[in-house]
């Protein structure tokens, strides 16, 4: 993906009734105007201007964190976000979870022949305001288009490269019996949100997408001093699933506290309506932390006093367990297996 514009092109794209064609992936003339006027026009920045087949980055200072994702919801565009925000958010968190500060973001772009070019100029815009937003550039790209019926619209893989400061260590692998388990805010909207795009469902409620890059939150976490063992971003499979790779990671056991999980009350109605777990449902903007339980306090006043941290809450402890349990205590006073989803509660979500 280049800044370069090559001349001779007779007439502009029509971005408003337009649409993707064989040619925009061929890569000849069409393709590269495809990328001067959607792309470019949008991502643009000294970087991707160089034009060649690859990004020279700046010196890093740091060890490089690597995370690379492929984002397919549907619908593209849902409450609270889209695709575009979507795949450079998504990225983002990976790397910043890591402990790392995210500076680069490369993206690869599968097309549908006859996608709507306002669309995917309106994608474009997104991630460009969701990068200025992270403080990241999209430094690479590249642009595929496929026939008619055989994608489903977009689809964006992103790969993002962060810099760890020296002797900074999370690993999932780092949990310790007696830590505490912190998220950082209500669970579950993402995951609700692209269900009621997806089904036309009306809730008196509206809810939001939680999408959101993580990397402010996670720079204000670890500049508290708190001992943070691990930190992770709670997508596809949602709480559980994260919460059950740190066990299987760790070697250890989770105790939760179904009382202290925050979950807004629009999403746990749309649950109880349709017989899903919000412990399953994906989020976008939200993580999960393990720390010494010594410092929670210190860590919880860091994390509210940060616009994306203000609902965080202690929701459960790291136990001792060679079974690798993760358990929670019921409002009711009992206990149930918190277990790995066992299918695809929702599809394409992310």
């Amino acid at each position: 993906m280049s800044g370069q514009v090559r001349p001779g092109y007779a007439r502009p794209l029509d971005l408003k009734h337009g649409r993707v064609e064989l040619a925009h992936g061929g890569g000849g003339r069409a393709m590269v105007q495809l990328i001067a006027e959607v792309f470019a026009r949008h991502l643009g920045n000294e970087l991707l201007a160089q034009g060649n087949d690859g990004a020279v980055l700046p010196e890093s200072g740091g060890r490089l964190v690597v995370a690379t994702d492929s984002h397919v919801v549907s619908p593209l565009f849902f409450p609270g976000g889209d695709i575009g925000a979507l795949a450079v958010h998504g990225t983002v968190n990976d790397v910043a979870v890591m402990g790392a500060e995210p500076r680069y973001l490369t993206a690869g772009f599968i097309l549908e022949e006859g996608f709507p070019l306002a669309d995917l100029a309106r994608i474009a815009a997104s991630m460009a305001e969701a990068a200025r937003r992270a403080g990241v550039w999209l430094v690479a790209g590249d642009t595929k288009v496929v026939e008619r019926g055989k994608g489903d619209g977009v689809f964006i893989t992103t790969t993002g490269v962060g810099v760890l400061l020296p002797g900074r260590q999370l690993s999932g692998d780092r949990a310790r019996p007696g830590d505490v388990v912190i998220v950082s805010g209500p669970i579950g909207e993402h995951g609700m949100a692209i269900l009621s795009a997806r089904e036309n469902l009306g809730f008196d409620a509206p809810i939001l997408s939680d999408t959101a890059p993580l990397n402010g939150l996670t720079a204000a976490m670890l500049a508290s001093g708190a001992d943070i063992r691990l930190m992770r971003d709670p997508t596809r499979g949602g709480l559980a699933a994260t919460l059950n790779e740190i066990a299987q990671q760790s070697g250890v056991g989770i105790h939760l506290d179904e009382a202290a999980i925050p979950i807004r009350p629009a999403v746990t109605a749309g649950c109880e309506l349709l017989g899903l777990d919000p412990l399953n449902l994906a989020c976008e903007g939200r993580l999960v932390a393990v720390c010494a339980r010594q410092d929670a306090e210190r860590l919880l006043a860091a994390m509210r006093a940060h616009p994306l941290g203000t609902e965080a809450a202690v929701i459960g402890e790291v136990v001792a367990d060679a079974q690798r349990f993760v358990q929670m205590r019921t409002r009711f006073g009992g206990r149930r297996m918190v277990d790995w989803l066992a299918g695809e509660q929702l599809p394409r979500i992310c």
